[in-house]
């Protein structure tokens, strides 16, 4: 049987433009039980709306809770797309990752005025 590999990654789609949201910056914090969150990293998206690197590698994969916090504000904002303050600023997504249960992947859909996310493959 196949190791069952676990990481994380994210990509974003600029559905005001229908296009990826190069440019967007993202941050991936681990939220322990107890006590504050602890930035693990920070990328900014490439052309196709992707990380250059995975959240999470598979090399330094932990189960737990993280929040990603993609900078949906200031994405817009550089556009001339959000107003001043934008009506979305940081867009908070907290998941749980658990072992064994395959890569993980968190897009989001946004816009200045929406976004959603799911867990894609």
């Amino acid at each position: 049987m196949a190791e069952d590999r676990s990481g994380l990654s994210t990509h974003v789609l600029d559905t005001a433009r229908g296009c990826p949201a190069a440019g967007m910056a993202v941050e991936l914090w681990a939220v322990p039980a107890r006590g504050e969150p602890v930035k693990v990293c920070a990328q900014v998206l490439d052309q196709d709306g992707r990380t250059p690197e995975p959240l999470l590698a598979e090399r330094s994969f932990a189960p737990g809770t993280y929040e990603l916090r993609f900078f949906v504000g200031d994405y817009f904002r550089t556009l001339g797309l959000a107003g001043d303050p934008p009506f979305l600023d940081v867009v908070p997504v907290r998941v749980t990752l658990a072992a064994g249960r395959g890569h993980y992947h968190v897009p989001l859909l946004a816009s200045p005025w929406s976004y959603t996310t799911y867990r894609g493959s």
